[in-house]
């Protein structure tokens, strides 16, 4: 019996599917991938299983390329199986076939895919190294309205301003996003480029204080780079 255009789930498969994805977890990613091919063999019209193919390759294996096919299976067998058109979309991306990504992003919003967050969130990306500029503002917007004050969904838009020559409007998202933090959150990758926007502006004082602030914010684990550009940066606003 088929529903949709899927087949049945046998109930004797789930078992073996959890499986695969202990095995994905706890780092065995050779047997995970032979498990999952084997039951994609055993049930080749089985939409679940060869979502999991698909997976297994490009999240777990990082190979988009080889977990396309996979994909583009299920789609033939359910047009309609929203999800995998997602995970398609984020493959071509992962690829740099951003022009196509948008598209199955933009497919999937339609779709009424839950993850609307998520949605955006990746479209957005793929404008950007399109440089859609504008598009991808939107959408960050948009993810903004899905999970306001999220720092770095400002962060993002910030940037995106930023490369549009919307600077003002750029550090404006930053000290939105640093309004926020306080004590050990406050994030000096942020203050660093706030202070850079104000550096660039001729804003000096403005700049030296954000990379002071950053400095004093910096903490274990940030990334060295950013500790020295801080530092570069203090001297330029000298």
């Amino acid at each position: 019996m088929e529903r949709n255009g899927r087949q049945a789930w046998p109930p004797e498969l789930s078992e073996p599917l959890r499986e695969v994805d202990r095995l994905r977890r706890g780092g065995r990613y050779t047997s995970a991938l032979a498990l999952a091919r084997k039951l994609a063999e055993a049930h080749p019209e089985q939409v679940r299983v060869l979502v999991e193919v698909g997976l297994t390759l490009g999240v777990w294996g990082g190979q988009p390329e080889e977990a396309l096919p996979w994909f583009d299976r299920v789609l033939e067998l359910a047009p309609g199986h929203v999800a995998t058109r997602y995970y398609r979309s984020l493959a071509l991306a992962r690829l740099g076939r951003h022009a196509d990504a948008v598209v199955g992003f933009t497919q999937v919003e339609a779709a009424g895919f839950r993850k609307a967050l998520v949605v955006h969130m990746k479209r957005a990306e793929s404008l950007v190294a399109l440089g859609r500029l504008t598009e991808a503002e939107a959408d960050w917007t948009a993810a903004l309205a899905e999970d306001p004050g999220n720092p770095w969904l400002f962060q993002q838009r910030a940037r995106t301003r930023t490369r549009a020559g919307r600077t003002e409007a750029a550090e404006l998202d930053l000290s939105t996003a640093l309004a926020a933090q306080v004590g050990e959150a406050v994030d000096p990758e942020l203050l660093y480029e706030r202070g850079a926007l104000r550096l660039a502006r001729g804003e000096v004082a403005g700049a030296r204080a954000d990379f002071d602030a950053g400095l004093a914010a910096f903490r274990v684990g940030d990334p060295p780079s950013l500790l020295d550009a801080l530092r570069q940066g203090q001297r330029d606003a000298r």
